[in-house]
């Protein structure tokens, strides 16, 4: 069956014609790691989870390349301000390795306890500092880069074309630049790709303009020509990425090779909060902890994903995930009860809603009409295995453990001590039953209080 996917490249649903049919190759994005992932970041690995898993459904095998970022990002998208690493590490009292590292783990972490796939290629930029250096060196043989005193800057007045894949006016950026704008750069959508580096920055490598450090862009184009070839099938990202670090990805790469790297360029859209931007300021920045500390399994917050297009903003309140919540555990059961049914499914009706699932997930990853045939199988009022079986299947995409049983996973050690728990509350020793909770919380489970009495599930 044939697959399509909206290509910003193109700003059309397109049919996804592999370059090799034998793997197909996807360059994702990854994390920028001075600071934890938020929901909203971790909304955008859901997409491309559910990417890799639609091609892995439709028989492909999937090479996917995902660097982390550990120097070069600077604070402002313009070249200008701190690193963001080194800024983190100044306010954390650490070095930036001790903060690439700390975060680094956390990431993943939350991609564990999201069940997402793990690319099959994961690459950090402070270990191809070598291969960068060589580009921007080329770069400036061939004339798309060029020093001043600052930096070396791209030349976007080489290229046919720029930008390519957002609406941005550069001409009318030129008359309407600012006064402030560097005085050295031949254009002002000119970009960094190599920084000198200040005497006390703490991130340089030797380079033939001294001590200094790569700009951020340059870090995704090397790394993926590097590990994927020079141009691959699929890179993705989140929508935030459009306007700068995927335009001069683009730019530099057509320098490099003449090639824009990806034949599709795929984007997920913001995650809103209560309606509105997430804003430290307003002190809805949520972390999957957070979701985690309120008891939630994280894979609801996966499942709330599914109501919403990735393409389209979607927005998250608590009540939503209350809501996610149930259906998970509606999902859960009924698949428990499907596992010990008796009745003997006609095979053509099941043929029938693999079909039109198929069709939902090859239609540009429709999660929300997906999940309509999921619920339609799922509430089937004979009971049968096949059901079962079919359920799984589905969840080789959804990745939301479908088959995991309310008490699955919960070792006797921590039903005693809930037990103990519970018999304190009853008893009204509310010391004694906190004291419990934190002990099962460091053994690795959340205690949820409710009007039914207590839950548990893993952190």
């Amino acid at each position: 069956m044939d697959i399509y996917f909206y290509n910003t490249l193109t700003h059309s649903k397109e049919k996804f014609k592999p370059i090799d049919e034998n793997e197909i190759k996807i360059y994702s994005c990854g994390p920028t790691v001075y600071k934890d992932a938020t929901i909203g970041n971790m909304r955008t690995n859901i997409f491309q989870d559910n990417l890799r898993r639609t091609l892995e459904y439709n028989g492909y095998k999937v090479k996917q390349a995902m660097n982390i970022t550990d120097v070069g990002h600077l604070v402002s998208d313009g070249d200008e301000g701190e690193d963001k690493m080194i800024k983190s590490a100044k306010q954390e009292g650490k070095t930036p390795l001790e903060i690439a590292d700390h975060y680094t783990k956390l990431f993943f972490r939350d991609l564990e306890r999201l069940n997402i796939e793990m690319p099959e290629i994961i690459c950090k930029a402070t270990d191809n500092i070598n291969d960068m250096l060589k580009v921007v060196e080329e770069l400036v043989k061939k004339g798309f880069a060029y020093e001043t005193s600052t930096a070396i800057y791209f030349d976007i007045s080489k290229l046919d074309k720029y930008p390519v894949l957002s609406n941005l006016d550069v001409e009318k950026q030129k008359a309407g630049a600012r006064v402030n704008v560097d005085t050295e750069k031949r254009n002002p959508q000119d970009f960094a790709v190599w920084i000198k580096a200040p005497e006390n920055h703490l991130m340089k490598w030797d380079s033939p303009w001294g001590p200094s450090y790569p700009g951020w862009h340059i870090e995704c184009s090397v790394m993926s020509q590097k590990y994927l070839g020079e141009v691959f099938d699929i890179h993705t990202g989140g929508i935030d990425l459009i306007p700068t670090h995927h335009e001069n990805e683009i730019a530099q790469s057509k320098g490099m090779c003449g090639k824009i790297p990806a034949h599709y360029w795929m984007h997920g859209e913001f995650l809103l909060i209560d309606g509105g931007k997430m804003s430290k300021s307003l002190g809805n920045v949520y972390l999957i902890q957070d979701i985690v500390n309120r008891g939630y399994d994280p894979l609801v917050y996966k499942l709330f994903n599914y109501s919403t297009l990735y393409r389209k903003k979607l927005n998250f309140t608590w009540d939503g995930m209350d809501s996610a919540k149930i259906s998970l555990d509606r999902l859960r059961d009924a698949y428990q009860k499907h596992i010990n049914g008796t009745y003997d499914i006609d095979d053509s009706e099941l043929e029938k809603y693999e079909k039109q699932f198929l069709e939902a997930i090859n239609d540009d990853l429709n999660m929300p009409v997906a999940m309509s045939v999921v619920w339609e199988v799922a509430k089937k009022p004979e009971k049968s295995k096949k059901i079962a079986k079919l359920l799984r299947k589905f969840d080789r995409v959804l990745g939301i453990k479908i088959d995991k049983s309310k008490t699955d996973e919960i070792p006797e050690e921590i039903k005693e001590l809930l037990e103990l728990r519970k018999k304190a509350r009853e008893d009204k020793n509310w010391d004694e039953s906190d004291r419990i909770r934190e002990e099962i919380k460091e053994k690795g489970y959340i205690v949820k209080d409710s009007k039914n009495g207590q839950t548990i599930e893993k952190a």
